[in-house]
């Protein structure tokens, strides 16, 4: 489970970051982004909690996905968000919702994969141009990565963000099929 407290914390800090690396004031990211100087000033001291609106006029106007803006920590090599960990950002008591998985950002190439590996059979994926990336979502089975020296394991309902510009392999280590789903997201070179 999120801790509250946690994300307020990184979502100042992330909006600081964002916004002092372009330049901005108060002022100006109030204006731009509609919302009151007051606002961003809470926000950015950790003492509100902003709604997803909020949170959506912010980031569009500092041009980035909501989620860098909800973002725990560096992203590391290999980054997992288990089913646990997925922020829930909207809800209603007939148990609408809405989740945020995982996203990326810039002038991207995008590819949307489905999966399936048999129980024992396994992938090996060539490296990826550089600053590739991929994110792999668990449906059903137990799915097992490995980049480098890292090879973590991740089960139906986790989803996974890893750097694809080196070699990498999936694995089906069970008894049963593993289904999940892949986005490949490479930069744009104009040629595609």
């Amino acid at each position: 489970m999120l801790d509250p407290d946690r994300l307020a914390a990184a979502l100042a800090v992330n909006l600081r970051d964002h916004r002092t690396r372009q330049g901005l004031s108060f002022d100006q990211l109030a204006k731009r982004a509609d919302v009151s100087k007051g606002m961003l000033v809470q926000i950015e001291s950790g003492k509100t909690n902003p709604s997803i609106a909020t949170l959506c006029r912010v980031a569009n106007a500092l041009n980035i996905p909501v989620a860098k803006l909800l973002e725990l920590a560096e992203t590391p090599p290999v980054r997992i968000v288990r089913k646990a960990d997925v922020p829930r950002l909207w809800h209603t008591p007939d148990g609408s919702e809405a989740r945020l998985l995982m996203s990326t950002d810039g002038q991207e190439y995008t590819e949307l994969w489905d999966w399936a590996l048999a129980p024992g059979e396994a992938f090996d994926g060539d490296a990826h141009p550089a600053g590739a990336r991929e994110i792999l979502s668990v449906r059903a089975g137990r799915l097992t990565l490995t980049v480098g020296e890292e090879t973590p394991e991740i089960g139906a309902g986790d989803t996974l963000l890893f750097r694809a510009d080196r070699p990498h392999r999936y694995a089906n280590h069970g008894a049963e099929p593993v289904f999940f789903t892949m986005v490949v997201v490479e930069r744009s070179n104009g040629g595609r």
